[in-house]
């Protein structure tokens, strides 16, 4: 999170404009989902999983857990706001 708080706006609504990412955040409402589980279901390669993901984990939208070898995506209450508030109002 950045200390400017207009800096940080900005840098969330930058990685939001990503359909993909945000289709993440919609998958990861409610759940947890591996690396491998992303990558198949958007149907992504490592490096366009790493990248979107990296950039969903720097904004606070999502955060990563590793757990036996294998890294879990989960919303954070921000991401959760973004999926109740935004995209439910669509």
């Amino acid at each position: 999170m950045k200390e400017d708080m207009t800096e940080d706006h900005k840098t969330v609504l930058n990685a939001l404009q990503n359909p993909a990412r945000r289709k993440i955040l919609k998958t990861l409402e409610g759940r947890r989902m591996s690396l491998e589980e992303i990558k198949s279901e958007f149907k992504l390669t490592d490096s366009q999983a790493s990248y979107n993901l990296n950039m969903l984990e720097s904004t606070l939208c999502i955060e990563k857990e590793e757990n036996g070898g294998t890294a879990y995506y989960f919303l954070t209450p921000r991401g959760e706001g973004y999926v109740e508030n935004v995209e439910m109002k669509k």
